[in-house]
């Protein structure tokens, strides 16, 4: 790394990709390759991606206390929010083998070398920003409608949120806010940090380039939205087990998701 830059490239430059629009079809081929990715060495990628699991499951335990009840379906639901930075060293494994290089899950910590780190880092703090705001918008809208008291018990807490006006309150509007965090890091990382990794481009340029892709292609990339957090739910079901599988086809479609909707500037 020659120089420190953030926002812009080493130039000092904002670069603006040029995007193409895309098809439903596409997103359904950028997951067949994702999964190709993903098959070439599954136990390779199986153990890179057991910190989903095992973040899930210190979650919930860390938020099982009846102080924290409140805050465990925000937690778990949020962590997805941090996902596309989580997902760097897939992206990497991707590019690699596309490149025809060495794919050992080895190479996905090669990222701390990529010369963009500091603006993959900045766009990392930015998601952190993100799950930190819905944490406090899930705790303001908890306490707006049951009171600051924390829940006595996980039955009875259980029994409020399912049994009374509040919780189904509680339920849609958690939803809705939760929607909304949902569709801005859609919106601003969906090609986001795979483009780092391909170019030096620096984080505004990465951010814009995912929005003019997210505004060229809004069925596409809102199908795409929906089946990664469909993915997601269904990775969570058997204690988030299914996370270290789900992950890594995620983050390997990702990549081909970039490649077919960003031109390539080589």
């Amino acid at each position: 790394m020659t120089t420190f830059h953030v926002m812009a490239g080493p130039d000092a430059m904002v670069a603006h990709p040029a995007v193409r629009r895309i098809a439903l079809t596409d997103v359904r081929d950028a997951l067949a390759q994702g999964f190709d990715d993903f098959r070439a060495k599954p136990s390779h990628y199986v153990f890179l991606s057991l910190i989903y699991p095992i973040c899930g499951v210190v979650l919930v335990t860390w938020s099982s206390g009846a102080n924290m009840l409140p805050l465990i379906f925000p937690l778990v639901a949020g962590f997805a929010l941090l996902g596309p930075f989580f997902a760097i060293g897939l992206y990497e494994i991707s590019r690699r083998r596309e490149l025809g290089m060495d794919t050992s899950w080895r190479h996905a910590l090669d990222v701390r070398r990529s010369p963009a780190l500091p603006s993959i880092l900045a766009l990392g703090a930015m998601l952190m920003v993100l799950f930190v705001a819905w944490l406090v918008f899930a705790q303001m809208l908890y306490t707006s409608l049951f009171g600051p008291e924390p829940p006595r018990s996980l039955s009875l807490f259980l029994a409020s949120i399912f049994g009374s006006e509040n919780g189904l309150l509680l339920m849609l509007a958690g939803n809705a806010i939760g929607f909304c965090f949902a569709l801005v890091v859609l919106a601003t990382t969906v090609i986001a940090f795979p483009l780092l990794l391909d170019r030096d481009v620096g984080a505004v340029a990465a951010i814009e380039t995912s929005l003019r892709a997210t505004l060229a292609n809004p069925v596409p990339i809102a199908c795409w939205g929906l089946i990664v957090a469909a993915l997601l739910i269904v990775g969570t079901i058997p204690i988030f087990v299914g996370l270290a599988v789900i992950m890594p086809i995620l983050g390997h479609a990702t990549w081909h998701l970039y490649r077919k909707i960003v031109v390539d500037g080589r």
